[in-house]
């Protein structure tokens, strides 16, 4: 299976840095079923790699895994890097878009897919 997988420019800079910093081989990203819209993306640096994950080098310096059991919902995904100024405070954050999803809760953590 031929994964799509669109990591940007501001991700692959904030991955290759994360990854350096911690020795990590790349980021594995998974899904569990979890808050009130059920699904919620698992992103992990690791090392060692799971063997069954699918593995893509997006980058110079970015590896990203994607775990088997949710491929079919992990493929197509898109991953930003953003840094939002909200209420004072500085948030630093990996955003996960999906067309597979129809909706969020509303804090954002979590999606469903119909």
């Amino acid at each position: 299976m031929t994964t799509n997988l669109k990591v940007t420019e501001a991700a692959q800079d904030y991955l290759r840095n994360k990854l350096a910093a911690t020795s990590g081989a790349g980021l594995r990203i998974s899904i569990k079923k979890t808050g009130c819209s059920g699904y919620s993306y698992v992103p992990t640096v690791t090392e060692p790699v799971n063997a069954n994950d699918v593995t893509l080098n997006v980058a110079d310096g970015v590896t990203i895994y994607l775990d088997t059991a949710w491929l079919h919902l992990l493929d197509g995904i898109a991953i930003d890097y953003v840094e939002e100024e909200k209420s004072g405070l500085k948030q630093k954050r990996l955003i996960f878009t999906n067309e597979k999803e129809s909706g969020r809760c509303g804090c954002g953590e979590s999606f469903h897919i119909e």
